[in-house]
């Protein structure tokens, strides 16, 4: 099988990382990158043994597929060009600006048959890979997204640079409509929100409390999930999960496992379990273009397809809506 033609566009922070993974992955072959900033185009080819293109046309010319990691304003324009061109697609989240951008992308591309897959990263953090085997459901969550001022990524509300990440989360692992949602946040160093809580209510019964902040002295990437009989802690920032089960007195002892102490009478007593479940060292970015370039050559369907990522932005958008009324005037 022949190496995957691909390309890079926009190459700031996160662009120079996706030429990097994709210069070492052996399946793919990065035919280039562009950029507006030329001087930087120039650059990150250098440092990975490609070319740099003097326009965007140029390099669609030359590839089957190419990354998009552009500022948030342009990913549509991009990708419908991309798009025309029959070409698939890696997107960085979110999808797009706005949801008739998404609604139109999401068109688009399924009329051409092609690939996009968008890069909801921490689908493929560590800890939430060992969790694949158990069965995740439910009734309240809980998640704290904080991290130290960047200027970069201030194009948009952190709940589309932040939040949006554990929305997508919170949506894989419900599985159920938004019945309704109440937020705030507030702009407080930039010209967009900067912090914002939203609590989002679904059909099934379940409640997500959701924080994020792009001000805090501490970083912190946390999310924590009560559901019958357990409950699971997810820190994102360390690649580890740790789970707590209430299982019946007498079930028998699972290795790896650890009894923490009993709780209940009579009939309704319980034993408590503690574990831990076994992590890899993954690098989350390199895993998640590997398995886009693995679709585009084999076919399937990508672990975050854009109606994924079209659903997580329609959940931030109304977010972001219910954050406007709340600032507006009586």
């Amino acid at each position: 099988m022949n190496a995957l033609r691909i390309g890079v566009i926009g190459v700031g922070h996160l662009g120079g990382l996706h030429a990097k993974m994709l210069a070492a992955i052996p399946e793919a072959s990065l035919v280039g990158v562009f950029d507006i900033d030329q001087e930087k185009a120039h650059k990150i080819a250098a440092d990975n043994g490609t070319t740099a293109f003097a326009t965007m046309e140029e390099l669609f010319g030359q590839v089957e597929a190419v990354t998009i990691a552009t500022s948030t304003t342009a990913h549509f324009s991009v990708a419908r060009e991309a798009i025309a061109r029959g070409i698939h697609l890696f997107v960085e989240k979110p999808i797009t600006q706005t949801v008739d951008e998404a609604n139109q992308l999401c068109a688009l591309s399924s009329a051409k048959g092609l690939v996009v897959q968008v890069g909801h990263i921490e689908r493929f953090n560590p800890a939430i890979l060992a969790l694949e085997g158990y069965t995740i459901a439910p009734l309240f969550i809980e998640t704290h997204r904080l991290a130290q001022f960047k200027p970069r990524g201030t194009d948009v509300a952190v709940v589309l640079d932040l939040m949006i990440h554990d929305i997508d989360l919170i949506m894989t692992f419900v599985k159920s409509p938004v019945k309704q949602i109440d937020a705030s946040g507030v702009a407080v160093v930039s010209d967009t929100v900067d912090i914002a809580n939203a609590r989002l209510q679904f059909e099934n019964g379940c409640v997500a409390n959701v924080t994020a902040s792009r001000i805090s002295q501490r970083s912190m990437r946390k999310m924590r999930l009560f559901q019958p009989n357990a409950y699971i802690s997810i820190d994102f920032s360390e690649g580890m999960a740790e789970v707590f089960r209430l299982l019946p007195e007498d079930a028998p002892d699972v290795r790896g496992t650890m009894v923490l102490g009993e709780m209940g009478l009579g009939k309704n007593r319980r034993k408590i379990i503690y574990e831990q479940p076994e992590t890899h060292e993954v690098n989350a970015l390199r895993y998640e273009l590997e398995l886009f370039v693995r679709v585009v050559q084999t076919g399937g369907i990508p672990v975050v397809t854009a109606e994924d990522a079209r659903r997580a932005l329609e959940v931030a958008t109304s977010i972001l809506h219910k954050i406007d009324q709340q600032r507006l005037p009586s």
